[in-house]
Order: structure tokens, then sequence, then C-alpha cells
């Protein structure tokens, strides 16, 4: 589709905002380079999720049968739990 033209409107000012601070945070040259960085960047997100999907359910199934058990961490102590987790070196 060589010489494909389209024009985008954009009405929500919101929206057209966020695109200009992408546009100023990357450095981009124009809108269509800014969203040309976003398509590629989602399109790789979409194949890794793709990818990986198998490992991601296994471990969605493993978190739900625990959570059955009765092995979830109450909602109370949670905050505290993930605090700690973070606190720990890698």
């Amino acid at each position: 589709m060589m010489g494909l033209t389209m024009n985008i409107e954009i009405h929500d000012a919101a929206l057209a905002a966020r695109i200009q601070r992408q546009i100023q945070a990357t450095g981009s040259g124009s809108a269509e380079e800014t969203l040309l960085r976003l398509l590629e960047t989602q399109e790789e997100q979409d194949r890794w999720f793709l990818a990986n999907r198998e490992a991601i359910d296994a471990k969605i199934r493993r978190g739900i049968a625990q959570l059955d058990r009765g092995e979830g961490i109450p909602e109370d102590q949670l905050d505290a739990y993930l605090a700690e987790r973070k606190a720990q070196p890698e």
C-alpha cells in the first residue's frame, strides 16, 4: 500500500495532549513517528504475550489453586507482605 495517505482527526483534547507529550518525551519528529513507535511497542508486547501465554496461564492456574487451598495472603496483610518482598534483594 505504498502512497496511502491517511488523515486522522483527534477530537479528544486529553488524547491529543498525551500524543504531544509522547512526541516530546521520545524526541520524535512527528505524530506519525510517535504512532509508529507506539504501534511497534504494542506489537512486540502482543508477540511476547502470545509466545508466553501457556506459561502465564499455568501461573494463573497455580495461583488459583493456592487460593482454593487457603494459601493466599489475607488482604489486611498484603501491603506489608509486598513491602517486605520489594525490600528483599533480587
